[in-house]
């Protein structure tokens, strides 16, 4: 067995280990990498982020050309199946891979492909997929190994008509109808995807609303923009059980329905991966949904023993976990770091949505006065051009200083354009006003300039 000895040896080479890792190699650390699957990019690359988000570029493609005047002048609209969507969508899966491996091979970062177990607090022991053992010795190890779905015991996801969102990817038929329990993040996205296939979805939710966490206004557009895409929303409710046979899958609800669908995704949370790390051979100690807890400087209960990303829970956001590692190991290093905790909201569905900052229920429950200030997508010239004319942006700030609270965007961009009032959010005292927006000249006609227009309006209700 080879022993190899290391500054810092980083688990996992999704978002949150990639910057780690490529951060610590900077700075001149001797590091090493342990990802367990074939590929790197975690995840993010090969299951989530990465390929829902170019499914649902496809799809939106797809909707667009069946939707527009001009296309449907020369012939009828266009159907593709799951598959082939997916197919296409694997091309920017193999483009990250390539150059995320490169970024490991230019900072001289050794790669190991296996399974790492804790032997003691410093020490690791990788097995490869050749049977094949390593012993890696590290002064600093940070655990970024990621998450993957949550699925109950009850519900056999062996049969081939019961999917989670990792194996939905290997779909290989598009089905007429599919039920989705669980409206979260994931669901709501998968839940676009497919309605926009011509895929009849009945989504589940065991809430009241969808997305609560967001701004009411926003969750509402999106409830109505699914319903007009056929998505049929069912709230308030919790499976009994779920049972499979040949030619579909039944889902019976404990308010007594009986829902039926060719087939059936399963959307509702994720699982930290530290079962298969051995953490009980140094004593930590994962929760119930398999994640670490970390303090304000990602450590652990182990001071040189640092985790980021998904593994420790909130946000689970790609966005934020490469943001964790990055700090995580800015910490070993001794630099500047901050621990993440202002992040923005991205939500992939068709519209999209982002959101940055306080919400109106959030404001009103403070008992902080506010106002809005509001532009709808449909009167900007850029949205008029492009068609995508569905959204708004929503500014809510407040009434004497015009110091904004919140940015709230639902539309075509809204991930894009929720940057611009972040920026001008995260600036110190006075420089955090509204008075910037119609103070300064946007390009025209864009996207962003919906923020020179809410402005205006909000303005007007004010003065």
């Amino acid at each position: 067995m080879a022993v190899h000895n290391y500054d810092v040896v980083v688990i996992g080479t999704g978002p949150a280990g990639e910057s780690a890792a490529i951060n610590a190699a900077k700075h001149g650390k001797r590091v090493a990498v342990v990802e367990k699957q074939p590929l790197v990019g975690g995840n993010c690359t090969h299951w989530g982020t990465i390929p829902s988000k170019a499914l649902r570029h496809q799809v939106k493609q797809i909707m667009q050309f069946n939707t527009n005047r001009m296309f449907r002048d020369i012939g009828e609209p266009r159907w593709f199946s799951f598959p082939k969507v997916m197919e296409r969508s694997r091309a920017t899966i193999d483009q990250q891979v390539v150059m995320r491996t490169n970024f490991y091979a230019r900072n001289r970062i050794d790669l190991f492909s296996g399974v790492a177990r804790f032997k003691d607090e410093h020490t690791l022991l990788v097995r490869g997929s050749d049977e094949g053992m390593d012993e890696l010795v590290a002064q600093k190890i940070v655990i970024a190994t990621g998450s993957r779905p949550y699925r109950p015991a009850d519900i056999d996801f062996r049969h081939p008509r019961i999917y989670c969102s990792d194996t939905i990817l290997s779909l290989n038929h598009t089905p007429r109808t599919l039920l989705i329990f669980g409206a979260g993040v994931i669901g709501c996205e998968y839940a676009s995807i497919f309605s926009g296939l011509g895929v009849k979805v009945d989504l589940i939710n065991n809430r009241d609303s969808l997305l609560s966490f967001l701004d009411d206004e926003i969750s509402d557009a999106l409830s109505y923009h699914l319903r007009k895409h056929g998505v049929l929303i069912r709230h308030n409710e919790e499976y009994d059980r779920v049972e499979g046979d040949e030619s579909g899958v039944t889902v019976y609800l404990k308010s007594g329905k009986r829902l039926r669908a060719d087939a059936f995704l399963w959307a509702n949370g994720r699982t930290g991966n530290t079962d298969q790390l051995g953490i009980e051979n140094i004593g930590l100690e994962a929760n119930d949904r398999g994640q670490l807890a970390v303090d304000e400087h990602y450590r652990t209960a182990i001071a040189h023993i640092h985790a980021a990303g998904d593994v420790i829970g909130w946000p689970s956001l790609a966005s934020a976990a490469y943001d964790q590692g990055l700090n995580a190991s800015g910490e070993i290093l001794g630099e500047d770091f901050r621990y993440v905790t202002e992040v923005p909201t991205g939500i992939y569905t068709i519209p999209e949505i982002s959101s940055f900052g306080r919400n109106e229920r959030e404001l009103t429950e403070a008992k902080v006065p506010y106002e809005v200030a509001q532009a709808f997508f449909k009167d900007t010239a850029r949205a008029q051009i492009t068609g995508d004319t569905v959204g708004m942006l929503k500014i809510l700030f407040d009434q004497d200083t015009l110091e904004i609270y919140g940015i709230h965007c639902f539309g075509d961009q809204a991930s894009e354009i929720v940057h611009i009032g972040q920026a001008i959010m995260q600036q110190k005292g006075e420089a955090n006003t509204l008075k910037y927006f119609v103070s300064t000249t946007f390009n025209y006609p864009t996207m962003a300039e919906a923020y020179r227009v809410a402005a205006q309006n909000g303005l007007n209700r004010v003065f």
